[in-house]
Protein backbone atom coordinates (compact mmCIF):
# COMPACT_ATOMS: atom_id res chain seq x y z
CA UNK A 1 0.00 0.00 0.00
CA UNK A 2 2.86 2.75 0.68
CA UNK A 3 4.56 1.60 -2.70
CA UNK A 4 1.42 2.40 -3.83
CA UNK A 5 0.88 6.25 -2.58
CA UNK A 6 4.21 6.87 -3.23
CA UNK A 7 3.93 6.01 -6.69
CA UNK A 8 1.04 8.18 -7.17
CA UNK A 9 2.52 11.01 -5.25
CA UNK A 10 3.87 14.38 -7.68
CA UNK A 11 7.45 14.01 -8.43
CA UNK A 12 8.77 17.82 -7.84
CA UNK A 13 12.03 19.54 -8.65
CA UNK A 14 13.24 22.37 -6.77
CA UNK A 15 15.56 24.62 -4.89
CA UNK A 16 16.09 24.71 -0.55
CA UNK A 17 14.72 28.34 0.08
CA UNK A 18 16.41 27.65 3.74
CA UNK A 19 16.46 24.58 6.04
CA UNK A 20 16.90 25.48 9.98
CA UNK A 21 17.93 21.49 11.79
CA UNK A 22 17.05 23.16 15.03
CA UNK A 23 13.78 24.07 13.96
CA UNK A 24 13.41 20.74 12.32
CA UNK A 25 12.09 22.12 9.00
CA UNK A 26 12.73 24.23 6.21
CA UNK A 27 11.14 24.94 2.69
CA UNK A 28 11.56 23.90 -0.71
CA UNK A 29 10.59 26.99 -4.09
CA UNK A 30 9.02 24.62 -6.43
CA UNK A 31 10.76 25.33 -10.22
CA UNK A 32 7.85 24.96 -11.29
CA UNK A 33 6.03 28.04 -9.23
CA UNK A 34 3.24 27.91 -6.97
CA UNK A 35 3.50 27.83 -2.89
CA UNK A 36 6.83 27.05 -1.20
CA UNK A 37 7.02 23.08 -0.11
CA UNK A 38 7.98 22.20 3.48
CA UNK A 39 10.57 20.14 4.06
CA UNK A 40 10.36 18.04 7.45
CA UNK A 41 13.56 16.66 9.24
CA UNK A 42 12.21 13.47 9.19
CA UNK A 43 11.71 13.37 5.86
CA UNK A 44 15.10 14.34 4.77
CA UNK A 45 16.44 12.18 7.63
CA UNK A 46 15.06 8.86 5.73
CA UNK A 47 16.72 9.91 2.61
CA UNK A 48 20.06 9.60 5.47
CA UNK A 49 20.70 13.57 6.08
CA UNK A 50 20.60 15.53 8.99
CA UNK A 51 20.82 19.13 7.17
CA UNK A 52 21.24 20.18 3.75
CA UNK A 53 22.28 23.09 2.21
CA UNK A 54 20.24 26.88 0.98
CA UNK A 55 20.02 26.43 -2.91
CA UNK A 56 20.88 22.84 -3.39
CA UNK A 57 18.60 21.45 -6.00
CA UNK A 58 16.49 18.54 -4.83
CA UNK A 59 13.92 16.37 -6.40
CA UNK A 60 10.48 15.36 -3.92
CA UNK A 61 7.29 13.47 -3.81
CA UNK A 62 5.28 15.98 -2.32
CA UNK A 63 1.46 15.63 -0.94
CA UNK A 64 -1.36 18.40 -0.55
CA UNK A 65 -2.40 19.20 3.04
CA UNK A 66 -4.80 21.69 4.64
CA UNK A 67 -1.75 23.27 5.74
CA UNK A 68 0.23 23.24 2.19
CA UNK A 69 2.09 21.34 -0.42
CA UNK A 70 4.43 18.89 1.55
CA UNK A 71 7.55 16.88 0.66
CA UNK A 72 6.99 12.94 1.60
CA UNK A 73 10.12 11.66 0.08
CA UNK A 74 13.38 13.13 -1.03
CA UNK A 75 14.51 11.28 -4.03
CA UNK A 76 17.57 13.31 -4.92
CA UNK A 77 20.10 16.20 -4.07
CA UNK A 78 21.68 17.93 -6.01
CA UNK A 79 24.64 20.24 -3.42
CA UNK A 80 24.69 23.96 -4.41
CA UNK A 81 27.30 25.33 -7.19
CA UNK A 82 29.16 27.69 -4.48
CA UNK A 83 29.53 31.49 -4.60
CA UNK A 84 33.12 31.32 -4.28
CA UNK A 85 35.20 28.26 -6.12
CA UNK A 86 38.75 29.72 -4.75
CA UNK A 87 37.89 30.41 -1.22
CA UNK A 88 40.13 26.75 -0.88
CA UNK A 89 42.29 26.49 -3.93
CA UNK A 90 45.85 26.98 -2.25
CA UNK A 91 44.47 24.13 0.71
CA UNK A 92 43.75 21.74 -2.15
CA UNK A 93 46.79 22.15 -4.65
CA UNK A 94 45.75 21.48 -7.33
CA UNK A 95 44.36 18.83 -6.92
CA UNK A 96 41.87 17.88 -9.88
CA UNK A 97 38.13 17.19 -9.14
CA UNK A 98 38.76 13.50 -11.22
CA UNK A 99 41.51 13.17 -8.53
CA UNK A 100 39.66 13.91 -5.41
CA UNK A 101 36.67 11.56 -6.57
CA UNK A 102 38.64 8.59 -6.40
CA UNK A 103 39.46 8.62 -3.00
CA UNK A 104 38.70 6.74 -0.43
CA UNK A 105 35.29 7.17 1.86
CA UNK A 106 36.76 7.49 5.22
CA UNK A 107 34.21 6.56 8.38
CA UNK A 108 35.00 9.29 10.66
CA UNK A 109 33.05 11.54 13.74
CA UNK A 110 32.34 15.13 14.36
CA UNK A 111 34.59 16.47 16.51
CA UNK A 112 32.74 19.97 16.76
CA UNK A 113 31.51 22.11 13.91
CA UNK A 114 30.60 25.88 14.47
CA UNK A 115 28.57 26.72 11.35
CA UNK A 116 29.25 30.74 12.69
CA UNK A 117 32.83 30.35 12.20
CA UNK A 118 32.56 28.56 9.17
CA UNK A 119 34.52 25.55 10.17
CA UNK A 120 35.13 22.56 12.90
CA UNK A 121 36.84 18.85 12.84
CA UNK A 122 36.43 15.41 13.09
CA UNK A 123 38.20 12.74 13.63
CA UNK A 124 39.02 9.44 11.33
CA UNK A 125 38.21 6.03 13.15
CA UNK A 126 40.95 4.98 14.64
CA UNK A 127 43.39 7.72 13.72
CA UNK A 128 43.77 10.80 16.38
CA UNK A 129 44.71 13.52 13.94
CA UNK A 130 41.75 16.17 14.02
CA UNK A 131 40.58 17.02 9.94
CA UNK A 132 39.87 20.43 9.15
CA UNK A 133 36.31 20.58 7.92
CA UNK A 134 35.15 24.17 5.89
CA UNK A 135 31.68 25.18 5.61
CA UNK A 136 32.06 25.26 1.88
CA UNK A 137 33.34 22.36 1.48
CA UNK A 138 30.25 21.01 3.63
CA UNK A 139 28.15 22.95 1.05
CA UNK A 140 29.86 21.42 -2.11
CA UNK A 141 28.77 18.25 -0.54
CA UNK A 142 25.08 19.45 0.09
CA UNK A 143 25.27 20.15 4.01
CA UNK A 144 24.52 22.85 5.93
CA UNK A 145 25.81 21.91 9.56
CA UNK A 146 27.22 19.17 11.41
CA UNK A 147 26.32 18.41 14.86
CA UNK A 148 29.50 17.28 17.40
CA UNK A 149 29.15 13.18 17.58
CA UNK A 150 27.45 12.66 14.40
CA UNK A 151 28.93 9.90 12.27
CA UNK A 152 30.15 10.72 8.49
CA UNK A 153 32.42 9.77 6.35
CA UNK A 154 35.06 11.99 4.22
CA UNK A 155 37.39 12.00 1.59
CA UNK A 156 40.64 13.72 2.94
CA UNK A 157 43.71 15.07 1.29
CA UNK A 158 47.38 16.71 3.33
CA UNK A 159 45.86 20.02 2.91
CA UNK A 160 49.34 23.01 3.76
CA UNK A 161 47.36 23.51 6.93
CA UNK A 162 46.66 19.65 7.86
CA UNK A 163 44.28 16.92 7.34
CA UNK A 164 41.22 18.53 5.16
CA UNK A 165 38.29 17.56 4.54
CA UNK A 166 37.58 17.31 0.99
CA UNK A 167 34.01 16.11 0.93
CA UNK A 168 31.57 14.82 3.63
CA UNK A 169 28.73 12.55 3.38
CA UNK A 170 26.18 11.28 6.06
CA UNK A 171 27.08 8.07 7.30
CA UNK A 172 23.57 6.30 5.55
CA UNK A 173 24.31 8.60 2.72
CA UNK A 174 28.27 6.60 2.24
CA UNK A 175 27.18 3.46 3.04
CA UNK A 176 24.93 3.58 -0.42
CA UNK A 177 28.17 5.10 -2.26
CA UNK A 178 30.04 2.33 -4.18
CA UNK A 179 33.45 3.61 -4.86
CA UNK A 180 36.39 1.41 -6.06
CA UNK A 181 38.01 1.38 -3.03
CA UNK A 182 34.72 -0.40 -1.28
CA UNK A 183 32.78 0.13 1.50
CA UNK A 184 33.33 3.04 4.08
CA UNK A 185 34.06 0.06 6.82
CA UNK A 186 36.54 -1.29 4.25
CA UNK A 187 37.99 2.48 3.62
CA UNK A 188 38.54 2.49 7.81
CA UNK A 189 40.78 -0.23 7.55
CA UNK A 190 43.00 1.08 5.29
CA UNK A 191 43.05 4.55 6.87
CA UNK A 192 44.38 2.32 10.06
CA UNK A 193 47.26 0.75 8.17
CA UNK A 194 47.84 3.25 5.73
CA UNK A 195 48.62 7.30 5.19
CA UNK A 196 45.58 9.80 4.90
CA UNK A 197 48.22 11.57 2.83
CA UNK A 198 46.30 10.41 -0.30
CA UNK A 199 46.02 12.16 -3.75
CA UNK A 200 44.60 9.51 -6.06
CA UNK A 201 44.28 5.59 -6.31
CA UNK A 202 47.31 3.62 -5.77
Amino acid sequence: MMTDERAEAPIVRGRVKWFDPAKGFGFILNDQGGADILLHANVLRNFGQSSIADNAQVVVSVQSTPRGVQAVEVIEIIPPETENRMVLSEDLGGVTLEVLAQLPLLPARVKWFDKGKGFGFANVFGKPEDIFVHIEILRRSGLADLAAGEAICLRVIAGKRGQMAVAVYCWDVAQQTQTSEGTPEAAGKEAENGDLRLVGRR
